[in-house]
């Protein structure tokens, strides 16, 4: 009776633990995107879920871009982000992220894709801080 019991109880605390981590899109992630190697932009996403849909923002601060859309499909894991952003001269920039979410078990998840700014084309990877 005596193992039941701490076997239960332990299935009980990992299912506990596995249930605050949430949606698998929250939290804050940070990586870079560009065209090359050596041309990268530091990027940083704090995404939020609500219970219906997911919102967040591109570099938090006083220059912070809100995240227009956040896609998710649950049967491939594939992600597409949108935001519009202004350049240095004020003229409106769209963002279209789309990547693949992978390590989805690990607290550490990390998104890998296509990133698009306007004119500009690279790729990008963002890690789950």
């Amino acid at each position: 009776m005596r193992r039941l019991r701490v076997g239960f109880l332990s299935a009980v605390f990992v299912c506990a633990c596995l249930a605050q981590q949430g949606h698998p899109l929250t939290g804050t992630w940070t990586g870079d995107w560009g065209s090359d190697t050596i041309h990268r932009n530091q990027v940083t996403l704090v995404m939020n879920w609500d219970g219906k849909t997911v919102t967040g923002q591109i570099n938090p601060g006083p220059d912070a871009i809100n995240i227009s859309s956040i896609l998710v499909d649950v049967n491939t894991w594939n992600v597409k982000i949108e935001a519009d952003a202004k350049d240095k001269s004020g003229k409106t920039e769209h963002i279209v992220a789309e990547g693949h979410l992978d390590d989805l078990g690990s607290y550490h998840r990390y998104i890998t894709g296509t990133w698009h700014q306007g004119s500009a084309t690279g790729n990008f990877k963002i890690v789950r801080d």
